[in-house]
């Protein structure tokens, strides 16, 4: 999973992961731009499916979670986080690819780092300075002698704790399930090549293993784009919504 770099510039090294994101940005990209490329009244199957995609993140994820008035400029920012982790996820489930970028830890946080500066952005500019702190760290119908108490947790919990696990939970989820497909990998060669004889009989079962967690690998993958773009959307809706 930490593999050698392809090429070093001094202190620099440029790797496989790089090299794997820049190319989904390069894959989507490239596809809705060539599916929009006619713009026809009547679309055809790639117009239809670039427009479904951009559709599920705009309504599911703009218009429902941040509300029909506010949603609209922060649609581009959702459909290039879900389709741009998508794809790096995806890559893990494809083979010759064969790894899940964001299963380094430094690009998951990148990520969340993005949309952290994002959110706490919007709200500072919408609600003021000390709008934005007490909406975050003063829950209303709270006895304000519990404040003392609410005010620090709530900061560590929104504000620190927040875009880590905004974070971690991408990370270890990719980290996690590419792992444990490549030990069943592994122990499909042990028994076949290093003990082979009755040992590779047993095989099979690490074979079934090996398929039972590729598909639900691929189906994590999916999932934990969604995840992380619908919890980006509630962490903006939190900025924009009226304060109390």
């Amino acid at each position: 999973m930490h593999l050698p770099d392809l090429f070093t510039v001094g202190s620099f090294g440029f790797g496989k992961q790089m090299l794997l994101v820049l190319l989904s940005v390069v894959i989507v990209a490239g596809y809705f731009l060539w599916a929009g490329r006619k713009r026809a009244m009547v679309p055809g199957k790639n117009q239809f499916v670039a427009e479904m995609g951009y559709g599920f993140v705009r309504n599911s994820l703009g218009k429902e979670l941040i509300g029909a008035h506010h949603f609209k400029p922060f649609v581009p920012l959702l459909f290039t986080a879900f389709f741009f982790i998508l794809v790096n996820n995806l890559y893990g489930s494809i083979p010759f690819f064969q790894l899940p970028t964001l299963s380094h830890a430094g690009s998951a946080y990148v990520l969340a780092a993005v949309g952290y500066f994002v959110w706490v952005g919007v709200g500072i500019k919408r609600k003021g300075l000390g709008g934005f702190f007490r909406d975050l760290t003063m829950p209303p119908g709270v006895p304000p002698v519990l404040y003392i108490i609410l005010i620090p947790i709530e900061f560590l919990s929104n504000l620190i704790i927040r875009p880590v696990t905004h974070a971690l939970r991408l990370f270890a989820t990719m980290f996690g399930g590419h792992l444990a497909m490549m030990v069943a990998a592994s122990l499909t060669q042990f028994l076949i090549i290093e003990v082979g004889g009755i040992a590779a009989v047993g095989s099979v079962a690490s074979i079934a293993l090996g398929i039972f967690l590729y598909f639900l690998e691929f189906l994590i993958q999916c999932i934990q784009a969604y995840i992380f773009a619908l919890l980006l959307a509630v962490y903006i809706q939190g900025s924009v919504s009226e304060g109390h």
